[in-house]
């Protein structure tokens, strides 16, 4: 079970992190997380990343290095990553790596409650996510392909398991497409009965395969 963290806003780590390089000022931080994509790689509300770094304070991960000023404008807190800090995000990682936590995407939530569509149009909106991932999925691989002559693969990887993901993805839906098409999946006349003539499923006889 995931420790019960004192900042468990995901946004945190990586503040640490970025910290863990050189002291920076908060707007900095973001300036570097959107250079080095990290939007890309968990959802930020970037409003709250003041928020974040003064509960890392509070909480003795981080502290200031110094105050600064350029020119007319106000002072500037510099942060910079402290030794309880460090060993936070390294134990965090740690945690992470090591050990799987349940996820819950949306398409799993969709695909729970998908009988509330008619099976046609479930297929027609499958086809339609599918081809939307084979395009995204070739302009990500073509990005990789052209980042790996310019940057260390260490530094492309979560972007790899990106498009495996969603490779994995598109896959299970054209799967789920032909099966559907085909009438192999499992209660889909249950399914097309339901939509045909409204009535509500009667599952007590119905037995699934091996």
């Amino acid at each position: 079970m995931a420790q019960r963290r004192k900042v468990s806003n995901l946004l945190g780590l990586h503040v640490m992190a970025t910290l863990s390089i050189t002291p920076l000022h908060p707007y900095e931080i973001a300036a570097q997380m959107r250079a080095r994509g990290k939007d890309q790689d968990l959802k930020i509300q970037w409003g709250s990343l003041y928020t974040v770094v003064q509960n890392l304070e509070k909480h003795g991960f981080i502290e200031a290095a110094e105050t600064v000023r350029e020119g007319r404008r106000p002072e500037r807190t510099v942060y910079r990553i402290t030794d309880a800090g460090r060993a936070e995000m390294t134990d965090w990682m740690r945690d992470l790596v090591g050990h799987p936590q349940p996820e819950y995407p949306r398409l799993q939530t969709a695909l729970s409650i998908i009988g509330v569509l008619p099976p046609d149009e479930a297929v027609d909106l499958l086809e339609q996510r599918r081809a939307v991932l084979e395009v995204e999925n070739e302009a990500q691989r073509a990005s990789l392909r052209g980042a790996a002559h310019e940057v260390p693969r260490i530094f492309l990887i979560e972007s790899e398991f990106q498009l495996a993901q969603r490779e994995s993805e598109a896959a299970f839906v054209a799967g789920l497409i032909k099966e559907i098409q085909v009438g192999s999946l499992g209660g889909i006349e249950l399914w097309r009965r339901y939509h045909e003539t409204g009535e509500t499923p009667d599952f007590t006889d119905f037995t699934a395969p091996p």
